[in-house]
């Protein structure tokens, strides 16, 4: 009865720190923090499970403490702050893939005498975590290169995909009522597994932000419904604030751009038709100038106010450092800098506060849209870093482009606008960027990193001589 009231008094701590945590993982200045506590309430849980007196040996689970401690140090200490999209995307594949082994295990040790509310938790469990490990890796495979990250789509795709989903969840409900038809289980892991991939392929990159916390959903949920098959307290209340949370986080970021999650499983958004890329592209009006990097430096230098406007450029250039080093010296000068990010900047929710964050920019310098968007007309530069469709007007203007209504960054509306960029290719909805037409706007043209690294030569060097 005592290591029973140990358990039971961990697990109970553990779920509290749990909620506390993800409250304060809310707030950049608290989520560190959160972070910590969330942890702590993890050892706990897994303390607490160490004590259960089902367990017959230690050996595996040892064996298995040392393997994990060792991906996860290795994780850890050598994946760049860039990959960090990647990195999510594989923990909850891994997450993901024990809850369906443990349900494999489970089913296969006492599919004979499962009675129907512990087979519709094996059901659910095997089933969402076996579509969240294969749709986690495709994630992984497009936001690494390995895999287009414009979608993969054929004739017939959102019908046949619906038609699997159902498929799977009628071969769910019968074996809730028959868990002895163990051959049926098996096509539906298998099945599950093949629906995975085919609901991930053809979503494009620019919407792996949504996806990401719609898998972290998942697989939250299959952990939940681990816990019930189990019999496991704490899994049932993790699984359910990560599936919360994650479906929340979903729902946000739809809203962020616009579009329902709907639209994000099932619209193919990345890959508009040629002929409605070049109609818009045709559409846009002015002219572009570009700068060289010098004469965008004594811009800057001139500036009262500059706000800095990061997207996934500025991660695959890898310049976050650069860019934390161009707003010293910026500060040294007098100048106001500021940061605005808009919700759905880069690969994953929070993509350019961590990347920032890393870089050591200070959490009160990070705005959010809706905190910043109305001072923009006193803005003397908006330096927009790798930024594209999140700061395109065309998704005010423009009624006929795909991204219209979703709102945006009102960088245009700046006394001047500097876009550090490769090169005037299209984002991910395929069209032209008005910003880079308009009368205040300026492009610096080049890798994002040396770019600005140039900018703070060229600022020293102007020091120097004055």
């Amino acid at each position: 009865m005592a290591i029973a009231g140990a358990i039971e008094i961990a697990y109970l701590a553990a779920a509290v720190l749990f909620i506390v945590g993800l409250k304060l993982l809310s707030s950049p200045t608290t989520a560190r923090r959160g972070m910590f506590l969330a942890e702590l309430g993890m050892l706990l849980a897994i303390c607490g499970t160490l004590l259960n007196a089902q367990i017959v040996t230690y050996t595996w689970i040892a064996v298995g403490l040392a393997i994990g401690s060792v991906a996860g140090a290795i994780i850890a200490i050598w994946t760049p702050m860039t990959a960090m999209p990647q990195r999510t995307a594989l923990s909850h594949a891994f997450g993901a893939l024990a809850a369906t082994l443990v349900g494999v295990a489970e089913y296969h040790s006492h599919h004979h005498h499962l009675d129907t509310v512990k087979m519709v938790a094996l059901g659910f469990e095997v089933m969402l975590g076996g579509l969240t490990f294969t749709g986690s890796i495709m994630a992984f495979a497009k936001l690494q290169g390995l895999l287009p990250g414009a979608p993969m789509t054929y004739r017939g795709q959102n019908v046949s995909n619906i038609a699997l989903f159902f498929g799977i969840v009628g071969i769910t409900i019968y074996l809730c009522f028959f868990p002895s038809a163990s051959a049926l289980f098996y096509v539906m892991v298998a099945l599950a597994l093949l629906f995975g991939v085919l609901l991930v392929i053809p979503i494009g990159a620019a919407d792996m932000p949504v996806v990401i916390a719609l898998l972290n959903s998942y697989a939250g949920l299959a952990g939940s419904a681990t816990g019930f098959a189990l019999d496991n307290k704490i899994l049932i209340i993790a699984g359910a604030l990560d599936g919360a949370s994650g479906l929340i986080l979903s729902i946000l970021m739809c809203k962020a751009m616009n579009r329902s999650i709907t639209n994000v499983l099932f619209g193919a958004f990345g890959q508009a038709p040629a002929g409605d890329a070049d109609g818009a592209a045709a559409a846009v009006q002015g002219t572009v100038r570009s700068s060289s990097v010098e004469e965008a430096a004594e811009m800057l230098s001139r500036s009262e106010s500059v706000v800095v406007v990061p997207g996934y450029g500025m991660a695959v250039s890898q310049a976050q450092h650069a860019v934390k080093d161009l707003t010293d010296t910026l500060a040294e000068k007098g100048v106001d800098v500021r940061f605005a990010i808009h919700p759905v900047a880069g690969r994953m929710p929070g993509h350019m506060n961590v990347l920032l964050a890393e870089a050591g920019v200070s959490y009160e310098k990070l705005f959010d849209m809706d905190q910043i968007n109305d001072d923009f007309r006193r803005v003397d530069v908006a330096i927009v870093i790798g930024a594209n469709d999140v700061v395109n007007p065309a998704a005010r203007n423009n009624k006929s482009s795909p991204i219209y209504g979703m709102p945006i960054l009102n960088v245009d509306l700046a006394r001047s606008v500097m876009v550090l960029k490769r090169s005037m290719a299209a984002g991910f909805a395929g069209i032209e960027n008005e910003l880079f037409y308009r009368d205040n706007t300026t492009m610096v043209f080049g890798d994002a990193k040396k770019t600005v690294e140039g900018f703070i030569e060229a600022m020293k060097r102007a020091s120097l001589a004055a």
